[in-house]
């Protein structure tokens, strides 16, 4: 069972943080990791920077729908409906690739940042994945990076160091509710 903690910390303007799971001991930034003190307490999220993050263990398939709710409670009130559906939607694709296609688990992080989502799910295997057109006989399996092509405003794959794995990331413009 994965703890989930909420806080909110408002900011010097840059709007609020979430945090939910363990402390991973790494800062997140466009796709690489920081090292850190595991000590320290919140990284960027303690000067305001809004954000979640959650530490899913290896085939932990119920984790994706914690993720999901987290990142739900994130984008309540600061961004459209529709632009948080498609969130959530495009999420529990990565993430569930991560836990179907890896064996070690998976680190998730989403931010808004200047009107921005960006969430980015890292997992410990190096093999990149692409974007493919399934066959009729694949069932329902194939389709998520096809849905992130064409629902993210922007998405990519950054290899880590090391052949240590990769952070499969996109963004959608957040604003506002109406």
């Amino acid at each position: 069972m994965h703890s989930v903690g909420l806080f909110e910390n408002e900011g010097r303007g840059r709007g609020t943080a979430v945090r939910v799971g363990a402390n991973t001991g790494k800062l997140w930034k466009r796709g690489r990791p920081v090292p850190r003190e595991p000590s320290a307490e919140g990284g960027e999220a303690a000067v305001g920077a809004p954000e979640v993050r959650h530490s899913v263990r290896r085939a932990d398939l119920k984790a994706v729908g914690e993720v999901r709710r987290a990142l739900r409670e994130l984008l309540r009130h600061r961004c459209r409906a529709e632009t948080a559906e498609v969130a959530e939607l495009l999420i529990t694709e990565l993430v569930t690739n991560a836990l179907v296609h890896t064996e070690q688990g998976a680190e998730v992080s989403a931010s808004i940042r200047a009107a921005r989502l960006r969430v980015e799910v890292r997992d410990f295997n190096a093999h990149k994945p692409r974007p493919y057109v399934p066959s009729a006989d694949d069932g329902t399996h194939g389709r998520g990076l096809l849905l992130v092509e064409a629902l993210a405003d922007a998405w990519g794959v950054d290899p880590l160091a090391l052949g240590r794995g990769k952070v499969v990331w996109f963004e959608l413009e957040a604003r506002g509710p109406l």
